[in-house]
């Protein structure tokens, strides 16, 4: 059935050029009631124009995926794949009153439990594929090595050149990086985290340019913006999304951060004094 709905874009994750691993291609917001909903697949030239821009409502036509594989609830697809019927409010939702309206939005439905949430991931009946979660406790911002370029049996396959061919006329890059959260679950857990949104791999290339090439410099200075300023000064939270072949899959936990959410800490109550 296609309905129009409209969505409150907080999340794009940075693309690959594969079709057999598209919903990493993910757009994802929420609805006016705090539900989560994902969109794909959308055109990648509207990920470079930022079409998709954070914090603003769109409004689409939108079907619900039922056909394919992808059995995630909360997953539709454009009715128009040009999404020429897209509407975008001009109007962002700012960060007024500690991102009060936001906050309204966005932490509607957060959840508590780190192991119900992969039990309702598992469950068929509702296969939960999104979510919002705030750590105990951040352990580490972790940065490793990866391939400099894309798989090479990505671009063997026939039906894939014309993907990368897009990906380089659009100027998209692989990330020859891995970046990932380290924290402590609400029970005491220690999970580590793929962070696998748009933003964190432009600011790398952004910090590359500002750093005139050094690799070294770029990285501490992606690593000052995730450590020091959103887990040191912010009051952060974490958006989480499932990866389709490893929910499919039954992974062990097949969540990877898709964005996340970080608005000031809280104001500290001053201590009273025992002596008034």
């Amino acid at each position: 059935m296609i309905e129009k709905k409209r969505v409150l874009i907080t999340v794009t994750t940075y693309p690959l050029p594969s079709s057999k691993y598209q919903e990493l291609v993910c757009t994802a917001g929420f609805t006016e009631n705090g539900d989560w909903i994902r969109i794909y697949p959308v055109p990648l030239s509207a990920l470079v124009e930022n079409r998709f821009r954070k914090y603003h409502w769109i409004e689409l036509e939108l079907e619900k995926r039922t056909s394919g594989r992808d059995f995630r609830p909360e997953s539709y697809k454009p009715r128009r794949s040009d999404l020429s019927d897209m509407i975008v409010d001009p109007q962002k939702i700012g960060t007024a009153n500690g991102w009060a309206k936001r906050k309204d939005i966005c932490l509607k439905n957060q959840v508590k439990e780190f192991e119900k949430l992969l039990t309702d991931a598992k469950n068929k009946k509702k296969a939960t594929s999104l979510a919002v979660y705030k750590p105990k406790r951040f352990l580490d911002f972790v940065i490793e090595e990866d391939e400099k370029d894309w798989k090479e049996e990505w671009n063997a396959d026939a039906n894939q050149k014309s993907l990368f061919e897009e990906f380089r006329k659009l100027g998209i890059k692989k990330v020859p990086y891995k970046f990932s959260y380290k924290f402590e679950d609400d029970a005491g857990k220690e999970r580590k985290m793929m962070i696998e949104d748009w933003e964190i791999g432009q600011l790398y290339w952004n910090c590359l340019k500002d750093s005139k090439g050094d690799e070294l410099a770029a990285l501490a200075k992606v690593r000052q913006k995730y450590w020091d300023e959103l887990v040191l000064e912010k009051d952060l939270y974490l958006f989480l999304g499932t990866t389709l072949t490893y929910h499919a899959m039954n992974a062990p936990n097949p969540f990877v951060i898709i964005g996340l959410f970080y608005p000031p800490k809280p104001p500290t109550s001053p201590q009273l004094s025992l002596f008034t």
